[in-house]
């Protein structure tokens, strides 16, 4: 089962590494940036970043940590339903704003190695995401991690490709 699980954790690193070599630009001077610097170089997550700073958590996310994102992808974004990312942007709705984004982050570093080892994780929303790995895939609930372990001084970027919804 051991020999299974870290095979299987090897081969996704090696996936992420080499087909998602686009962020892996972002990752490669990511030690020197912070969570929110990493995101807005790399220019995959423009809608999650303007969805940070209308949140307010710009600070947070460039704090101390360390932190854990699982970062949706702006692909990500766009499959949610007609509208929905521009209600979340409203200010009358920053509380569901701030709940639906801090449900994308764990406290602590958790590398993609220590991931697949997980089976839930709990968020700074205060709920738990689901991790399983299926199909030689990570997910975490509906999304899959479509690139791991893009570092920066203050935590780790996971990229996934669909926005996390708590209940």
């Amino acid at each position: 089962m051991f020999n299974t699980l870290k095979s299987m954790t090897t081969s996704l690193l090696l996936v992420s590494s080499l087909a998602f070599s686009a962020f892996s630009h972002a990752g490669h001077h990511g030690m020197k940036k912070d969570i929110v610097d990493v995101a807005v170089e790399n220019g995959s997550f423009t809608t999650l970043v303007a969805a940070v700073k209308a949140a307010d958590l710009v600070g947070t996310l460039k704090g101390e940590g360390p932190f854990t994102v699982f970062a949706p992808t702006d692909e990500a974004f766009a499959k949610l339903p007609a509208g929905t990312v521009e209600m979340l942007l409203k200010p009358e709705n920053k509380d569901k704003l701030i709940a639906v984004l801090t449900y994308h982050v764990v406290a602590g570093k958790v590398m993609a190695e220590d991931v697949v080892k997980l089976e839930v994780a709990p968020t700074l929303q205060g709920q738990t995401v689901m991790v399983k790995v299926e199909d030689n895939k990570v997910m975490i609930n509906n999304a899959t991690v479509i690139a791991a372990d893009v570092k920066a001084k203050n935590g780790v970027i996971h990229v996934i490709d669909t926005v996390l919804l708590p209940k």
